[in-house]
């Protein structure tokens, strides 16, 4: 039986010219932004305009030269929207700093910091030819982020600040390890609940009342990596004092379990036993217990005239409603009055300068990034591939959640950053890292298989079974009466030939 052609339409298609025209598109927005920054501020295009279009679009075409050679089949979307949001980034924060003052370091680290990221990604492309291959070393994965999350307890190197430990400090440079620490975790889990799906989604016992199902409960010996991962994010808060680390980090296992279980019971579980930690930290930690109270009523006189009270979070509020629809511009507005207003308040200043316009075209484009790693990780063959995808994507998408959320009052602050708009070095380069893995991932995935692996598969679909006890029969009969005797069986057990004379002894047996 010949089987039918596959449409072409339907196959994926390389599109890197498109990828280039997107990314020349990307370096225009941040060279417009950075010309409207100066024309407004100074009067005049910035004189290190040429430094700040040339560093970042040459990083830019370099590495989408080198996806034309490492991963031809990768989605053509995921760089161009990375490029955008890490130039438009870069521009605001220009026009942050220039308000304040002619100074121009921040923004000159920031495009540093851009050039290293980019620089990280070709290296991971260069390191990772077979994603795969990371599924050997879970525990080595794990061993390596666990070290990382607990290098800011340590004395000598952690930094104490804003009432946590987030930071390490190495030769004047700060360096926040849960940033890449992250990246290895989700490795890790999709590695170890790849290998344990089978046990966790069908090992289980179910509560019943009058015979109706009720709830799932897993076995305690299946409940053990739940009750590490659980332990571990409550160890994590109460060491660093970090409630977004540990929220964004559980978050996470809970979506690759999930999603290689199906079971909703273990979500359920799980948020239970995060909701309890929390609570004991809220009652332990007065760092913790007042980021809720400014959350509750940041409008509170008391609130908001305390020591590290919601001075930061009223002004943010006002700098959002001051943007209006198309926003303030940048010689205008609060925001670069207020703290961390380049890094954790980075949304509230796109949408003060921007407006409502710009601030939801920003969030679009976080949402269309967030959507092409969930693409990955249904167009993936492999298990790994696909729970490491879908880790890598709610990885983006719930900090974005968690952010926004913080900066609108809909959820405590916790001091997160956002995806390549943020200031800072870790943040950035950890995320063009995961977007290296995202690029061998989508290339991994919409590579057509090869020919020789085409044809075997189809060969292997159907197969000839030789019915016992007519064995001897058909032998002496020749081969004119061997395919009276047995059947040509598909993959799916259906009979796809038949002899024309049935017997009654001859039994269709299908496989699996």
């Amino acid at each position: 039986m010949t089987p039918e052609p596959i449409d072409e339409a339907i196959q994926p298609r390389r599109r890197r010219n498109v990828e280039l025209a997107l990314l020349l598109l990307a370096v225009v927005i941040l060279a417009v932004g950075l010309c409207l920054a100066g024309l407004e501020i100074d009067g005049r295009v910035p004189d290190d305009l040429a430094l700040f279009v040339g560093g970042f679009g040459g990083a830019v075409l370099a590495l989408h030269i080198a996806l034309r050679r490492l991963t031809p089949w990768a989605d053509p979307l995921i760089l161009p929207l990375a490029a955008a949001l890490n130039g438009l980034g870069l521009s605001v924060i220009w026009g942050l700093h220039r308000v304040g003052g002619p100074t121009q370091s921040e923004a000159g680290k920031q495009l540093m910091w851009s050039v290293l990221g980019m620089a990280g990604c070709l290296v991971v492309l260069l390191m990772v030819r077979e994603p795969r291959r990371l599924q050997r070393y879970p525990y080595l994965m794990a061993v390596a982020g666990l070290v990382l999350l607990a290098l800011p307890m340590m004395p000598v190197i952690g930094i104490d600040a804003y009432g946590a430990h987030r930071w390490i400090g190495v030769r004047g440079f700060t360096v926040q390890p849960s940033e890449f620490a992250k990246l290895l975790l989700v490795v890790f889990l999709a590695a170890y609940l790849g290998m344990k799906r089978d046990v966790l989604s069908t090992a289980a016992r179910q509560l019943r009342v009058r015979g109706v199902k009720v709830f799932s409960l897993p076995r305690m010996r299946d409940l053990g990596p739940m009750t590490v991962a659980w332990g571990f994010a409550i160890l994590l808060l109460v060491g660093t004092k970090d409630l977004g680390a540990s929220l964004l980090l559980f978050s996470v296992f809970l979506a690759i379990l999930y999603t290689a279980t199906g079971r909703k019971s273990w979500v359920g579980i799980g948020l239970l036993m995060f909701s309890a930690g929390a609570t004991v930290a809220w009652a332990m930690f007065v760092h913790v217990r007042q980021r809720v109270v400014i959350w509750l009523d940041p409008f509170d006189p008391q609130v908001y005239g305390a020591d590290g009270g919601s001075y930061q979070l009223v002004q943010a509020l006002f700098a959002l409603a001051d943007g209006g629809l198309f926003g303030t511009g940048f010689s205008g507005g609060r925001a670069a009055g207020i703290f961390a207003a380049d890094s954790d308040f980075i949304l509230v200043s796109i949408g003060e300068k921007l407006g409502l316009t710009g601030l939801m075209a920003v969030v679009v484009l976080l949402l269309l990034l967030a959507e092409r790693g969930f693409r990955i990780a249904l167009a993936s063959r492999e298990i790994f591939v696909k729970l490491m995808a879908t880790g890598f994507a709610f990885l983006l998408a719930f900090q974005v959640f968690v952010v926004l959320g913080g900066v609108t009052q809909i959820i405590p602050l916790t001091g997160m950053t956002t995806p390549f708009l943020a200031a800072g070095g870790s943040s950035l380069v950890s995320s063009w890292l995961m977007m290296g893995l995202w690029l061998r991932l989508s290339d991994s995935a919409r590579r057509p298989a090869p020919a020789e692996q085409v044809d075997a598969q189809l060969e292997d679909a159907t197969e000839v079974i030789q019915l016992p006890g007519h064995t001897a029969r058909s032998d002496q009969e020749g081969d004119g009466t061997r395919g009276k005797d047995s059947e040509a069986i598909s993959a799916d057990g259906a009979n796809v030939t038949s002899s024309a004379a049935p017997n009654p002894s001859t039994r269709a047996t299908a496989q699996g």
